[in-house]
């Protein structure tokens, strides 16, 4: 007896299904909690791993600003994690609001293209595109 082998399909939410339905939210959490987790992970792994060099103090000062250069190079990462897994929370936070999903700007839907590839994402396209000109004009000042 041969056995068939079913292979489900990994749900992809689509523009035919009512925008932010109970599917797009469901899918958007579970994306949402594993890329936290996923980060959470490698940061813990990355201190574990990056721990064990603290007790090791070199005469060399080449070794030493290599070191410091290494650490300071590791908290900026650390620090964009922990902006991110914020950024992650606040997705979380507006599922259960009910506003994820829309420009914060606008009001107007995102878009799931958009949310699929930037899952934190709080502004369209038209409003990111309008923010950056404005912040570029601003900077140019």
């Amino acid at each position: 007896m041969l056995k068939k082998k079913t292979t489900k399909k990994k749900y992809i939410p689509n523009s035919k299904e009512k925008y932010m339905c109970s599917k797009h939210k469901k899918y958007f959490t579970e994306e949402l909690i594993k890329w936290k987790r996923e980060i959470i992970k490698s940061n813990n792994l990355g201190n574990l791993l990056n721990s064990t060099d603290d007790n090791i103090s070199s005469a060399d000062i080449v070794d030493q600003a290599s070191s410091y250069t290494d650490k300071s190079v590791e908290m900026k990462a650390l620090n964009r994690s922990r902006k991110l897994i914020s950024k992650i929370n606040s997705a979380l936070q507006r599922i259960k609001e009910g506003t994820y999903g829309y420009c914060q700007e606008t009001s107007e839907p995102i878009g799931l293209k958009r949310l699929i590839a930037r899952p934190v994402a709080t502004l369209s396209i038209e409003a990111q595109e309008k923010h950056e000109r404005d912040e570029k004009i601003f900077i140019d000042d």
